[in-house]
């Protein structure tokens, strides 16, 4: 029987000085959430409040045609709504009266504020409040803000789960809460590889539908599987539930220490452990090492974009065999992030938040093999002849739990190699 994993006690950054910076920030907006989850919430609709430009980004990042009846839309704010000409909120309230007439389908309805409706102080919450009173009980409307003027594009999320917490019901019921948006198929072998070891009953949030007699209490325990969550973390424990803080399941090390951590919580005894996580985390250390072995001695830096940072740089130096140079976060919540942080070596600059001009004079002193980044540096730093990988595709892409470790680890070995290929073309 192989030694099972336990957090470690002592070392790692948990208690290294950060560098905090304000400044200049190059990240996408809030509302690109809403790509992912109108995919997960099967009864939910997005009325997202904005301009055309929202509309815009989000057919396009969605690659769908709103003809094609998507779970989202754009109520667009006008000349006269943005000059105060019209009452934005009767308005609201029109678009609103068509969408839900005709599109019976829905049960949950989020009004996602925007820049520019933040801009012009439309007061959502109220909308929502009034609109449920109106639609209740067949359509719950909340509201939550996708804005990108002091968030990063994955906070969207975050903002839309934590809006849902509050409206859950009480339950005495004693069970464990999976929390964050992940594609069905690895959904479903987290929940597989928990079921078997005994652990029950699971939900998720978000739900796939609003019936499913999801709620929480006192008895709730939850891990989180995205580490940008902060603002759904504290709801849920202001309603009585409790986090089990774990290293996130990115990677072999990552996932069992995850579903150890559930596993303790639960009672389930070394032998189960093993019998159940055994082939996959054999599966996953096979994986890796085929995929990783461009990315040993290699140095990457990262720029803060999608909150993932800290917990990939942890995967990458323990299991890939990098050097992390600098690794920037939007933002660094210790209470989420900590066992990451506990396992992560010391050497690395730790940056939260950013002012992108020094963070790219950093960047271009350090020369990385790898740099992660948001799409808008990418191609100047390609220019440059630095490698970069566009750190948006880390969420789109399902990378988390055993059976999607090699993947992870390719996602990051494949622009390396194809630096090196390039190299060997200008040489030749």
């Amino acid at each position: 029987m192989t030694e099972l994993p336990r957090l470690p006690t002592s070392g790692g950054c948990r208690d290294e000085p950060i560098l905090k910076q304000r400044g200049q920030r190059e990240v996408f907006c809030g509302l690109t959430g809403i790509i992912w989850l109108h995919r997960k919430m099967q009864d939910a609709f997005f009325l997202v409040v904005g301009s055309r430009t929202c509309a815009h980004l989000l057919q396009s990042a969605a690659g769908v045609m709103i003809f094609a009846e998507p779970r989202f839309g754009t109520a667009i704010l006008e000349e006269t709504d943005l000059a105060g000409l019209a009452d934005a909120q009767s308005e609201l309230d029109k678009v609103v009266d068509q969408l839900l007439a005709r599109r019976t389908d829905i049960k949950q309805l989020f009004l996602v504020g925007s820049c520019p409706s933040e801009v012009i102080k439309l007061d959502l919450s109220r909308a929502a409040e009034r609109m449920t009173e109106r639609y209740a009980p067949s359509v719950r409307v909340l509201n939550f803000s996708g804005s990108g003027i002091e968030t990063t594009f994955t906070q969207g999320e975050d903002a839309c789960l934590a809006s849902m917490v509050p409206v859950l019901p009480k339950t005495d019921e004693r069970q464990l809460m999976l929390v964050g948006a992940l594609p069905d198929v690895v959904e479903e072998q987290a929940i597989s590889l928990l079921a078997d070891m005994g652990i029950g009953p699971i939900r998720v949030l978000p739900a796939p539908r609003s019936d499913t007699g999801l709620g929480i209490g006192d008895k709730t325990m939850f891990a989180l599987t995205q580490p940008f969550l902060g603002d759904t973390h504290a709801a849920l424990e202001r309603r009585g539930a409790r986090h089990l803080p774990a290293p996130f399941p990115f990677g072999e090390e990552g996932t069992t220490a995850w579903l150890r951590t559930i596993a303790d919580e639960f009672g389930v005894d070394d032998a189960t452990f093993e019998r159940v996580t055994a082939a996959p985390r054999a599966r996953a250390r096979k994986a890796i090492t085929q995929a990783s072995d461009a990315l040993r001695g290699k140095s990457i830096f990262f720029f803060p974009d999608s909150q993932l940072e800290i917990p990939l740089a942890r995967f990458l130096t323990r299991e890939c065999g990098m050097e992390a140079i600098e690794v920037g976060a939007p933002f660094i919540h210790k209470g989420i992030v900590g066992p990451d942080l506990d396992m992560l070596a010391q050497g690395p600059t730790l940056s939260e938040g950013q002012d992108v001009d020094l963070q790219l004079d950093r960047c271009r002193d350090a020369r990385p093999d790898l740099t992660v980044c948001g799409l808008g540096l990418a191609n100047p730093l390609e220019a440059e002849g630095l490698a970069t990988k566009w750190a948006i595709e880390l969420v789109f892409t399902p990378v988390h739990f055993y059976e999607q470790a090699g993947d992870l680890a390719g996602l990051f070995s494949r622009p390396v190699r194809r630096a090196e290929l390039l190299d060997l073309e200008v040489t030749a």
